[in-house]
């Protein structure tokens, strides 16, 4: 019964990312009787993202929105850790991009690194993992966090052009298909953002 009054009274719900791609899926994950809103409508810029795991930044993120805007906010942290070279880029993954964003070059900037740790990395299987943490800040019951993790391996080249970020590099295990290649349906099913979307969908 909580939880059916909470949807009756909140409607509205920020989309703590000023990242587009982040903002269209999740907002696919979402109830359809919220009303998505993100910080650009606010005229909001990112918080200082200082926490040490995806779990601590995602809540930093979540907090900083809810109390600026006085909604419930949904916020996530995702990134890409690569064994070989020991769990990077991990939570500076999207800084992994410069200031733009351009994660053309942070690929560029893996395969780099790849090729320096091990010049014949493309002939084997490079284990990596997404990683991404949800918060949910702004509910009676507050915060309510939750973490999905994908394990899969790194593409020999990038391929695809849906999704974003390092979407086109990252092959998840069982699968031949980058999440670059998958359509948005086939990755919800694989996809780490489902998965820790699933997990606190219940509160929302």
């Amino acid at each position: 019964m909580k939880f059916q009054m909470l949807k009756k009274k909140n409607k509205e719900i920020v989309v703590g990312s000023n990242n587009e791609g982040k903002i269209k899926e999740i907002k696919d994950l979402l109830p359809k009787y919220y009303i998505i809103t993100s910080p650009k409508d606010y005229g909001l810029k990112s918080p200082k993202e200082n926490g040490d795991t995806f779990l601590k930044n995602s809540l930093i993120k979540a907090k900083y929105y809810s109390k600026k805007t006085n909604k419930i906010c949904i916020a996530d942290d995702s990134g890409l850790e690569i064994e070989l070279l020991n769990n990077q880029p991990g939570i500076y993954s999207a800084r992994w991009g410069g200031k733009r964003g351009d994660f053309n070059l942070a690929i560029s900037k893996i395969y780099k690194k790849l090729s320096k740790e091990d010049k014949n990395w493309k002939s084997k299987k490079i284990k990596a993992r997404f990683i991404c943490a949800l918060t949910i800040y702004g509910l009676k019951k507050n915060p309510v966090q939750s973490l999905g993790i994908i394990n899969g391996r790194i593409s020999k080249k990038k391929i695809g052009d849906k999704g974003f970020g390092y979407d086109p590099i990252f092959i998840p295990d069982n699968k031949r298909l980058t999440f670059g290649q998958m359509s948005q349906e086939l990755k919800f099913k694989n996809d780490h953002r489902a998965q820790a979307f699933k997990k606190i969908k219940k509160f929302l």
